[in-house]
């Protein structure tokens, strides 16, 4: 299974990442360790060295006799030099034994140095046997992180390989929900995703089915009533006057099988849309010239249009056909359902996580029972494919925006379609 091989993978890398990172600490302490000893050695060389010289300048020893062999292992002479040496202190083995030695500076005028010389065998000693315990602890961490990778991975392993399973199961005529109750809770947010991705899927394949079984219905009742009037027409010879009766009714027909198939091609160019590069564009400058535009419509019916924002620019990057689509069908419904001589309230308010868009009208309110965003929903009397609403729900969508239907909370009669986006970083997408 793939997941199976990303884990072995991960493992892998964990274990080459772990064992690459325990090499270079034990490196890094090992020589850190050694520089501090080795430190710590020419410290006390030096010291040495200077007690030496003081108490030689003090007593006036003899250069020639002088020789110390201390039980501490410290060897130290009087040598003269012609040249200066380039350095203070080396180290240097003989047979299986390592030394140090230093050189200082004891009567310039004679070129001559004393020389100190101590075994640290015992030092280096004790630098393995350090290295040596913190290699045997690095292993014991390695074996460590692997068995923790190990069985950290299979836990994790566990709820994945159940969810993929659960997810390869699935087809459009089988969506069910990821039980969360044996789900670790880092998994739970992941769960919910798909819950909610697999319920838009559900609704959206539900109401496709309801829009096709709708237009076969809606197309098939009118071209049966044309097909029945004329063959009744047909039958015997009548007056003009029923031809054009006839005529009249067929054309009626064809007029809202025309406005049926309009709308069907809308829902074709409204998925289009989800596909259109977005652009940016002013949200508040936008509204008021669409609310400008709509003033036409509603002067029809002398309904007093209106636009009031919170914000005087809001700079927003998105699809204009599917934002157009879900204000369109709003405000065209809102005037459609308005008194004459009311008035429609269109409303912009921007917070911080998100940014609503509200519709208020004077109608006559909906039925809230009724899902208005499913295929062929009509409100009222009107005529209409009763697409509208199914379009703007499938652009909403697209957009990741809410939208929604709901009677006024005022004490008012009327009804308030609202759409919320919610506020995403402003950056261009190529």
């Amino acid at each position: 299974m793939r997941v199976k091989s990303i884990y072995k993978q991960f493992h892998q890398k964990l274990v080459l990442a772990t064992s690459l990172l325990i090499l270079i600490l034990s490196a890094i302490f090992y020589g850190y360790t050694k520089s501090t000893i080795f430190d710590e050695i020419q410290d006390s060389l030096y010291k040495d060295a200077q007690l030496i010289y003081k108490i030689s300048k003090s007593t006036n020893v003899d250069t020639k006799n002088f020789n110390i062999i201390t039980h501490s292992g410290i060897n130290v002479d009087i040598v003269k030099l012609e040249h200066v040496p380039q350095t203070a202190y080396t180290t240097f083995k003989v047979k299986n034994n390592h030394y140090m030695q230093i050189l200082y500076l004891f009567d310039p005028k004679k070129r001559e140095y004393i020389k100190i010389i101590k075994n640290i065998n015992s030092s280096l000693d004790m630098l393995n046997k350090i290295f040596n315990n913190l290699l045997l602890i690095s292993l014991g961490g390695l074996l460590m992180v692997v068995f923790y990778a190990f069985t950290v991975s299979k836990t994790l392993l566990k709820p994945i390989i159940q969810i993929t399973n659960k997810l390869s199961n699935m087809d459009e005529n089988y969506l069910t929900q990821i039980k969360k109750d044996n789900l670790p809770i880092e998994f739970h947010p992941l769960a919910n995703s798909i819950n909610s991705l697999t319920s838009r899927i559900e609704t959206n394949i539900r109401f496709k089915k309801e829009l096709f079984i709708g237009v076969a219905h809606e197309l098939k009742t009118p071209l049966a009533v044309m097909k029945l009037k004329n063959e009744v027409t047909l039958m015997k010879p009548r007056e003009p006057e029923k031809y054009q009766e006839t005529m009249k009714l067929t054309v009626e027909q064809i007029n809202d099988m025309n406005k049926m198939i309009s709308s069907i091609l809308d829902i074709g160019r409204a998925e289009g849309a989800q596909f259109e590069k977005p652009e940016e564009i002013d949200l508040v400058q936008y509204l008021q010239r669409k609310t400008n535009d709509y003033r036409m419509l509603s002067a029809k019916k002398q309904i007093i249009l209106t636009f009031f924002s919170n914000v005087n620019h809001h700079e927003v990057y998105l699809q204009p056909t599917l934002i157009n689509q879900i204000i369109q069908n709003f405000v065209q419904n809102a005037i459609k359902f308005t008194p004459d001589d009311k008035s429609i309230a269109i409303r912009l308010n921007k917070t911080k996580k998100e940014t609503t868009i509200s519709i208020t009208d004077d109608g006559e309110g909906i039925d809230e029972s009724i899902d208005l965003f499913a295929p062929f929903k009509r409100m009222g009397k009107e005529s209409g494919a009763g697409l509208g609403l199914f379009l703007a729900k499938n652009a909403a969508d697209a957009l990741g925006a809410t939208i929604s239907l709901k009677n006024r909370t005022d004490g008012k009669s009327g009804c308030v379609a609202t759409i919320v986006l919610p506020n995403k970083p402003h950056t261009k997408k190529d």
